[in-house]
């Protein structure tokens, strides 16, 4: 029996001597939630009011053009039958227009506020990325790992508030 306690021993205390190391490594290790910090990231409010201040008043063109075409349409409905067909065929053909016009323009304004919108992300990815290796190199982390790729992280490696911090000194 004594030698058996003897080997396990010698066995528990080869284990722990080879794990400190992996320990070690493992305060070098930290975790960062990407999405909270294009979310709750001051430059990420910035970008967004950016591009609302930039495409607001698109926005709003294209707004009055959707109710004014609301506008032709109820007339030709409610007073269509009433009309003369010259006059009738007349608002028809400006109602026909205008809403392709009306279309193109949403289809334009769509693309370029997605142009812009992952124009912004981008930027706003390189200086989240660059406050990411700037902290990991401050702090002497090794490895920082975001949500795409783990399953789990501790409170304990989750540096994401400091990132944020760090991005709202900037």
């Amino acid at each position: 029996m004594r030698p058996l306690r003897i080997g396990l021993a010698a066995v528990l205390a080869a284990s722990v001597w080879l794990a400190l190391p992996a320990a070690a490594g493992a305060e070098n290790v930290a975790f960062v939630t990407m999405n909270r910090i294009l979310e709750d990231s001051p430059q990420a409010e910035e970008a967004m009011r950016e591009l609302e201040r930039e495409f607001s008043p698109r926005d709003s063109e294209l707004v009055e053009e959707r109710e004014e075409l609301q506008g032709l349409r109820d007339r030709l409905e409610r007073d269509g039958d009433m009309m003369n067909p010259s006059e009738r065929a007349d608002l028809e053909r400006e109602f026909s227009q205008r809403s392709r016009e009306f279309r193109r323009a949403q289809e334009s304004f769509s693309e370029d506020l997605n142009v812009r919108r992952n124009e912004e992300l981008a930027k706003l990815q390189r200086r989240i990325n660059d406050a990411i290796v700037d902290l990991a190199r401050e702090r002497d982390i090794d490895l920082i790992l975001t949500e795409r790729n783990v399953l789990y992280a501790s409170d304990r490696i989750d540096i994401t508030d400091d990132i944020l911090a760090a991005m709202q000194r900037d």
